[in-house]
Parts: structure tokens; C-alpha cells; sequence
């Protein structure tokens, strides 16, 4: 998967779309993010005796398809590449302004 956590993304479908927002889990086995103050939903919980009961947000998971990657540098939704320097590090690129996103990705 290429978003990962503390990466900036903008959604692209749904409720929230064009709202942008940092990446707090990734969950690969099923393709989906959880990003900071988007995609909520209100949770009813019955107060026991540890926590008081009422009615909390949570974030909802959203699908990695109905996301897009905002780079830091040029500040535009990118596609991810992969590059592979001299030293065999594999680094995460933006395709539109080449700069590096992240290093020393595992293999």
C-alpha cells in the first residue's frame, strides 16, 4: 500500500470530499485508512460502572481508492513511485516533482 501513516491525504469521494486531513492507521490486509477528523460517525455507549455512557465520535475507515496522496512540497494530489538509489535504499517519490517522500522502505 502506498499511504502510509502520517502521510497527508484529501478525499476525493463521499461526505468529506475535497476535505484533507493526516493519516492516523493504515490497515493494508484490507486497503483502508482512518484519517484525523474525517469520515466520523457517532457511537451510542451505555455508562458501566469504569465510563460514563452517552454519545462519542469515532472515525470511520475509508477505502486507500477514495484517497489521494498530497504532496508536501508542491502541495498537489500525486501518485506514488518507488526509487531505488545507489546505497539499494528504496524511497517513496511524488511523480509530479520527483522529491522524496520517504526513505529506508522495507523490502
Amino acid at each position: 500500500m502506498k499511504i502510509l501513516t502520517k502521510d497527508t491525504v484529501k478525499v476525493l469521494l463521499g461526505k468529506d470530499k475535497g476535505r484533507q486531513g493526516e493519516v492516523i492507521r493504515s490497515i493494508p490486509k484490507k486497503n483502508q485508512v482512518i484519517v484525523k477528523g474525517l469520515n466520523m460517525y457517532k457511537k451510542h455507549i451505555k455508562s458501566t460502572a469504569n465510563q460514563k455512557g452517552g454519545i462519542i465520535e469515532k472515525e470511520r475507515a475509508l477505502l486507500v481508492s477514495k484517497v489521494a496522496l498530497v504532496c508536501p512540497e508542491c502541495k498537489k494530489t500525486v501518485r506514488v513511485g518507488y526509487q531505488i538509489d545507489k546505497s539499494g535504499e528504496k524511497h517513496r517519490i511524488c511523480k509530479k516533482c520527483q522529491t522524496i517522500l520517504t526513505s529506508k522502505i522495507k523490502k
